[in-house]
């Protein structure tokens, strides 16, 4: 061989070795989910700049965690810096015939070997209700323990916190991720179908019975099984889940023949299930069943700093939604601080159709303090309705039910008998509504 020949294939070997390596490289760059996801978001804006705020509050993420992939991502060659009183970051610009750029579009057609947590639908619902507090951070921390084994697990929170999306995100992550996820909604179904509903029935069972029908329980076979509002189940639904659990098998409406099963159980709810397991409510042995693992997710007014970070992102989901451009709509600091100073009793679901009401109704680019609507903005201020303008039947019944706390002191036991409900009832109108006592009562005992 002569010496031409062996240069050339030393060359040859050198430069296949260098595409290796910048391969494997770039394949541990993405496989961390923000450094991937900021990268699709400036390549998909290539003639776009933005600041580590902006990137901020796109993810939702701490300003350490995006500093640092964006560090990264411009040491790799893929993202640039531009200089600025702040720094931009752009999406830098490759050669595509090049090896990196022929790596970026493999990766941003989604052809390249990403981790379970980038691609999976339910992180990517997750990442729209987290934000940059740490009890959320936390949560997600909780999440990836719990996804990985098949212990019960129960999901506590307020109504409109984001319950099933977490419920999902457990099942997908977990290895029954590719496998069926079943919700039953345990407030909408009423005992007589019960029983149809959650084990099935065979033909002839009941009138109308034309034919078998199987359960929720026999579809989530392999997969999981989600009781929502699980502490609306009746004490006869509770005995009857109860020997699934134990059992793992059950017979169909009208059958005889033992169906086994095997699902992982995720329970949620936003009942006071220890209180309704002191007032019989509840069974002790189920409540130990489904709480193996708890995961309680916080009101949107016990994480404050993250309502600016959300509804930024619901304002740009919406102008994606009608066709405009993400930042066609924007809040001052008005309207910011308006959000802030508001108690949100429907969290997050509320917080989402606020910012939709507040998008249609702002006649331009800003929306200001006043093209803002809040469902209970009466109450929410401390003022009545004003003139003209009647309260719905739930502003008068949130308003009813606080003027009776207040009146007994916020004694819930006399608050209850008076309201003519139970201490449970009266427990979720307080959770629902999102009723303080006065800043005197909050000195005193307010439970009996």
């Amino acid at each position: 061989m002569d010496d031409i020949t062996f240069a050339a294939r030393r060359a040859t070997s050198s430069t296949a070795r260098q595409e290796h390596d910048a391969e494997a490289r770039f394949r541990i760059l993405v496989q961390s989910p923000l450094r991937a996801g900021i990268l699709r978001f400036l390549s998909a804006r290539p003639g776009e700049q933005f600041d580590a705020e902006g990137i901020m509050q796109a993810f939702g993420r701490m300003r350490l965690d995006v500093e640092n992939c964006l560090k990264e991502l411009v040491e790799s060659g893929v993202v640039r810096r531009v200089s600025g009183n702040p720094v931009q970051f752009a999406a830098a610009r490759i050669d595509a015939s090049s090896a990196q750029g022929q790596l970026l579009d493999t990766f941003l057609e989604r052809r390249a070997t990403v981790g379970i947590e980038d691609t999976s639908p339910s992180v990517q619902r997750f990442r729209e209700m987290i934000g940059r507090d740490e009890k959320m951070l936390a949560i997600f921390e909780w999440i990836r323990t719990a996804a990985k084994s098949d212990i019960s697990v129960l999901i506590l929170g307020p109504t409109g916190a984001g319950k099933e999306v977490v419920a999902r995100m457990i099942h997908e992550l977990s290895r029954r991720g590719t496998e069926t996820f079943q919700a039953v909604n345990c407030a909408a179904l009423p005992d007589t179908l019960f029983e149809s509903e959650i084990f099935g029935y065979e033909k002839g069972a009941f009138t109308g019975a034309n034919e078998r029908k199987p359960g929720r329980l026999e579809l989530a076979n392999g997969g999981t099984f989600f009781l929502d509002e699980v502490g609306d189940l009746s004490l006869v639904a509770q005995a009857k889940i109860l020997r699934v659990l134990e059992e793992r098998r059950f017979e169909r409406l009208g059958g005889s023949k033992a169906i086994h099963v095997d699902f992982r159980l995720i329970s949620a709810t936003n009942r006071p299930l220890d209180l309704f397991v002191r007032e019989n409510r509840f069974r002790e042995d189920l409540f130990y069943r489904v709480n193996a693992f708890s995961i309680r997710l916080p009101s949107l007014k016990e994480r404050t700093v993250d309502i600016p970070v959300l509804a930024a992102r619901f304002l740009g989901r919406y102008c994606a939604s009608n066709g405009l451009p993400l930042d066609a709509k924007r809040l001052s600091q008005e309207a910011t601080d308006r959000l802030l100073s508001y108690h949100w009793p429907g969290n997050i679901r509320e917080l989402e159709s606020t910012m939709s009401r507040a998008a249609l109704s702002a006649p331009g680019h800003i929306i200001r303090s006043e093209d803002i609507e809040f469902l209970h903005s009466p109450l929410a201020t401390g003022t009545t309705a004003p003139s003209g303008k009647l309260p719905t039947l739930r502003d008068a019944e949130r308003t009813h039910v606080a003027l009776v706390l207040e009146a007994v002191s916020w004694n819930k036991l006399e608050a209850a008998r008076v309201l003519d409900i139970s201490r449970g009832t009266l427990y979720r109108k307080i959770d629902e509504y999102g009723l303080e006592p006065s800043a005197r009562r909050r000195r005193e005992p307010v439970d009996a």
